[in-house]
């Protein structure tokens, strides 16, 4: 497939655009910085700007296609990763602007000229607890799609947003749109560096409902993604199997979600922010994880 993929360069991006390129695919990455991988094609765009994603939808990949002497050739697939990453990177006005404009940029020009596939990046924020003031308790574990979406701050708030975006636009042309809400990106270095000190203090992961996703496995669900054909629009809760902690799940649940529902048996350390929608419907299935590389894992 030939793909757009905006943010290349970014925490994920700079692992998962690569992963394509590697799996066969054309990837031209639209971002503000290049990400500078010789797999990977670079196009400096600012996608708040409607004129330059278009623009970039329209573009060569590369100098070499010219050599085919057939016009420019068509993307079969937008993967829409840009965003500020986070809260308390810009002033929340701002955040919310460049990640909900940006957002409307590209699937509005990529529905209109028809594009047969929008997978873009929401989040675990959605869901309400991240970035809440003070604890804030999902309504039931394990957190499934069908959780109220329930934000309170400005990122969190522009990917919800940014489904409702994505879901007229799929609405209106009838093509797949994909939303990505993503745990916790952990690239593998982080493990030795991080996970040490979430085992001993478990509660600093309370925030991220102790999920993770590893960044090899998210490239693998945006692969399963571009693979799947026929959804419509769907959201789908990106996390590994197990938790980002050495506490089994049980006791996780007595000591921080006392009272809360819990909707389904869970094994001894699995994940409190389901998978079971993205492995069902797109074979997701993760396959690295921080318990074979710390000690204290189990």
């Amino acid at each position: 497939m030939r793909i757009l993929f905006t943010g290349g360069s970014g925490k994920a991006g700079r692992y998962v655009a690569p992963m394509l390129a590697e799996a066969g695919h054309r990837v031209l990455n639209a971002d503000l910085v290049p990400l500078g991988d010789p797999r990977v094609d670079d196009l400096r765009v600012d996608l708040t700007d409607a004129g330059q994603v278009y623009g970039a939808l329209h573009s060569y990949a590369g100098l070499d296609e010219l050599t085919l002497g057939a016009g420019q050739p068509r993307f079969d697939a937008v993967v829409h990763f840009a965003a500020l990453a986070r809260i308390l990177l810009a002033p929340d006005g701002e955040t919310y602007r460049v990640n909900t404009l940006s957002t409307y940029n590209v699937i509005e020009a990529a529905t209109r000229l028809g594009i047969p596939k929008v997978i873009f990046a929401s989040s675990e924020t959605t869901y309400g607890v991240c970035f809440a003031d003070g604890e804030r308790r999902p309504d039931y574990l394990p957190v499934d799609e069908d959780h109220p979406t329930v934000p309170e701050d400005a990122y969190a708030m522009s990917k919800v947003a940014n489904e409702a975006c994505a879901q007229g636009f799929q609405r209106r042309s009838g093509l797949d749109v994909y939303g990505l809400r993503i745990n916790n990106v952990i690239e593998p270095h982080e493990y030795a560096r991080d996970f040490p000190g979430y085992v001993a203090d478990p509660e600093r992961r309370l925030r991220n409902i102790f999920g993770y996703i590893d960044v090899r496995d998210l490239g693998q669900m945006v692969l399963r993604c571009l693979q799947t054909d026929g959804l419509g629009y769907e959201v789908f809760n990106v996390a590994n199997d197990d938790t980002s902690v050495g506490l089994p799940t049980d006791e996780l649940l007595r000591r921080f979600y006392p009272g809360v529902p819990v909707r389904s048996a869970l094994g001894q350390y699995e994940t409190l922010y389901s998978n079971a929608k993205s492995r069902n419907m797109v074979g997701f299935a993760p396959e690295h994880g921080w318990r074979d590389d710390i000690a204290g894992g189990r």
